[in-house]
């Protein structure tokens, strides 16, 4: 396609929001006008489909619940008077909170204020408000965030570590919906005593963010903690960032949460528009199948050409990777569908993967995330005329060409600054098109089944351990690992039973391998 149709495409297919700035730009999707009629009928059962949802139906079968996060920044489109009036004083409760907070009328009791914040969580209960974070908190916040999210000792160590001197004005957010995840759960408990070292009484530091009567809420209840924030079970883990397990920690840092939730509710008026071309979110879906055939076929690196953006591509990869990677359709067909996400930044990347992009395997589409401000306030000139957001913009603009020279096809995404408004926009775009690709490709975007069968793995390993460790107490002489299996009923499950093992020596756990280490089936096993 020669510039000047290249230019007329650009024009045809440029999407603008005036109220929220934003532009989307799928022009260099090589899809054609004849692919977009065949997805005509698909994309009116999609938008059907989403109208549902937000009426109240039955989105997530497999768990009999409701897909309502789209309430959660328009209280009035819920359901029933007493999910808007819960959404409505909810985050009233979350200001009023923050408030006695920074105003120090809640306080610590070693402390005028607090300063600082644990946030412990898993998935979308780190993910979300990590990237908002990252993204939207002030240089000089009211309260430092700090993040525990992963049963990792060594990473728990390092923030206790880090936060040592600064214990006893730090306030800690536990955020889990049912109180049992494992993740969470450690954390909690590891932070716990860590607060117990220092004679530092926890409930008075604590707030739980977790479904009303879950094991956690019974906690925090009997316990006395500060505060407890409710988490609804029609609005799932990566799609809670509007909800309290986004809202406490970002108002805590002195975000405007308010305006997060604007700019969410005007992307979502904009993506109810049941039209291809005038509704970002489909555009974007729209994009997304064809580059993939309708099978996930390429991958969606994501560029933000932002250093506040750097998270959004992780983000980005629970949402789009966990909603439509599913092994079954909704007729209970194998299809195995699903997204891979992955990137990082520009214009880092130019001098890492790009090299790939432009000449490597064509597995892939490109979206990159452009910001129109360089910053807040003039820019130095580099070179005559030129500053670093030039250098900057030049880089978009290149990669974006080089790929599509090479055959190779891209998105870009724009909005005029990052702020709040803008933030909560993206959020709910990609939130929308997730939604409507999953319609066009028949899957339930609202569950994880794949998720859960990793938690059950997990448990049953940690089960084998139990059952191992009793086996060695009762013997008196080593063992080998086969007839630590055998007595454990477990003749199966020997290679896990040598890493169980090999873990717990490896941590003074009181087990003992003697023999070749590199020669795992010679060794035997006792404790010391």
């Amino acid at each position: 396609m020669d510039a000047k149709a290249l230019w007329q495409r650009y024009q045809d297919w440029l999407y603008f929001h005036e109220g929220l700035g934003l532009y989307l730009d799928v022009s260099r999707m090589r899809f054609d006008d004849a692919f977009v009629e065949s997805l005509q009928p698909k994309f009116d059962k999609a938008f059907a489909d989403m109208a549902e949802l937000e009426k109240g139906a039955i989105a997530n079968p497999d768990e009999n619940r409701m897909v309502g996060h789209y309430w959660l920044r328009n209280p009035d489109l819920a359901p029933t008077p007493e999910l808007t009036q819960e959404i409505v004083q909810t985050l009233e409760q979350i200001e009023a909170f923050v408030e006695k907070v920074q105003t120090g009328a809640i306080h610590p009791p070693k402390a005028s204020r607090f300063t600082d914040i644990i946030s412990i969580g898993i998935g979308g209960s780190a993910l979300g408000p990590e990237f908002v974070a990252e993204a939207l908190a002030p240089d000089f916040p009211p309260l430092k965030i700090h993040f525990i999210d992963n049963t990792d000792p060594a990473g728990i160590d390092r923030l206790l570590n880090h936060l040592r001197n600064n214990l006893a004005s730090t306030l800690v957010v536990v955020i889990s919906k049912s109180g049992g995840t494992p993740e969470p759960r450690n954390g909690m408990i590891e932070v716990k005593k860590a607060y117990a070292g220092q004679n530092l009484d926890f409930a008075q530091y604590a707030v739980a963010i977790t479904s009303t009567g879950s094991n956690l809420d019974k906690v925090a209840q009997s316990e006395g903690w500060l505060a407890t924030f409710p988490m609804y079970d029609w609005v799932g883990g990566r799609t809670s960032e509007m909800s309290a397990v986004g809202l406490v920690p970002a108002a805590l840092q002195g975000i405007d949460v308010r305006a997060m939730l604007e700019g969410a509710k005007e992307m979502d008026d904009a993506t109810r528009v049941p039209n291809i071309k005038n509704n970002p979110a489909a555009l974007l879906a729209l994009s997304w199948y064809y580059a993939g055939n309708g099978k996930g076929e390429k991958d969606m690196v994501v560029l933000p050409y932002k250093d506040s953006l750097l998270l959004f591509s992780r983000y980005l990869q629970q949402l789009v990777m966990e909603s439509l990677g599913k092994e079954q359709d909704l007729d209970g067909k194998t299809v195995y569908q699903g997204i891979a996400v992955y990137g990082n930044k520009g214009s880092t990347d130019q001098h890492a993967y790009v090299q790939q992009l432009r000449e490597g395997v064509p597995n892939f589409f490109a979206t990159l995330i452009e910001v129109l401000e360089d910053r807040n306030g003039q820019s130095p000139e580099i070179d005559p005329g030129v500053t670093s957001g030039d250098y900057l913009s030049g880089f978009l603009q290149g990669t974006r060409k080089a790929l599509y020279d090479n055959q190779r096809d891209s998105i870009t995404v724009t909005i005029p600054q990052v702020n709040a408004r803008t933030v909560g926009a993206l959020i709910a775009l990609y939130e929308r098109a997730v939604g409507l690709y999953a319609s066009l490709v028949n899957i339930n975007a609202y569950h994880q089944p794949g998720v859960e069968a990793g938690k059950k793995a997990a448990a049953a390993i940690l089960d084998l351990q139990t059952k191992v460790i009793t086996v060695l107490q009762t013997e008196k002489t080593p063992l080998s690992l086969e007839e630590i299996a055998n007595k454990a009923g477990a003749a199966e499950d020997v290679e896990a039973i040598y890493k169980i093992l090999r873990h717990l020596s490896a941590n003074q756990r009181g087990v003992v391998l003697q023999g070749n280490l590199g020669q795992p089936g010679s060794l035997k096993v006792s404790l010391s």
